[in-house]
């Protein structure tokens, strides 16, 4: 307990340095005379399924100013998550843009893909995010310093939240695999049975009668399957 407390302390100091950094800069930016985002703004709306309705979605984006021709929709199945449409948009964006999502989980599956769609959006295109769901993620330029330190400090805990997430998943499966091992469940594929003419090819191919290929292709296995029986046998049997 008090190791994994020690750890989210660590993790928090550097999420809260890394934000001071950045406040920094942000202050060094703002003297300099920093501009707001005055680009285009692009709306992005994904459903599960063809069936499931956007309106919803569709509402929000009206609502929050977003025009019809700038909005993009994707209705993808659960298994299907190429999202052309996402795609396309993303290649649009230019620096100075803004890119508007109902919800942080518009941009991914999960946490992981969140973040890297986030990263990539406004580090790499140098766009804009509004999340309209919640607004203190809203990385509009002009904003309060305020504003961008609380966007920045729910980005850090989403990644903490990720993190701890996967480890959490990694632990679960090892006490798992743990458990039904004490049950005496075995992993793996199971071993092939040895066919009935086995015996007599394993002897022949040790006398030098036909070669491991042939003896193994008679037998219907791999030519290693076959010498690692063989081997197999030959280490059990002069063991005392």
């Amino acid at each position: 307990m008090i190791r994994t407390s020690k750890h989210a302390l660590n993790h928090l100091f550097r999420i809260f340095s890394n934000i001071g950094r950045k406040i920094y800069s942000s202050i060094l930016e703002r003297q300099k005379g920093g501009t707001y985002m005055d680009g285009k703004v692009f709306g992005y709306i994904r459903v599960s399924t063809k069936e499931q309705n956007e309106d919803r979605q569709l509402l929000a984006m009206r609502e929050f100013g977003v025009k019809d021709n700038m909005i993009v929709i994707d209705k993808l199945s659960g298994k299907n998550f190429d999202r052309p449409g996402y795609k396309g948009l993303i290649k649009k964006i230019r620096p100075g843009d803004t890119l508007v999502i109902k919800s942080i989980d518009r941009l991914g599956r999960n946490y992981d893909e969140m973040l890297e769609q986030w990263r990539y959006i406004t580090k790499e295109r140098k766009a804009a995010i509004v999340v309209i769901d919640m607004p203190l993620l809203d990385t509009r330029r002009g904003r309060d310093l305020t504003g961008t330190l609380i966007a920045d400090i729910v980005l850090q805990l989403l990644s903490y939240v990720a993190q701890t997430e996967r480890e959490f998943i990694h632990q679960r499966q090892a006490e798992g695999i743990v458990a039904a091992r004490n049950r005496g469940v075995t992993f793996g594929r199971k071993p092939l049975k040895r066919p009935a003419e086995y015996e007599r090819l394993r002897g022949q191919w040790s006398d030098g009668f036909v070669s491991a290929r042939k003896a193994a292709g008679e037998l219907g296995i791999s030519h290693k399957t076959f010498l690692r029986w063989a081997k197999a046998d030959v280490v059990s049997k002069s063991t005392p």
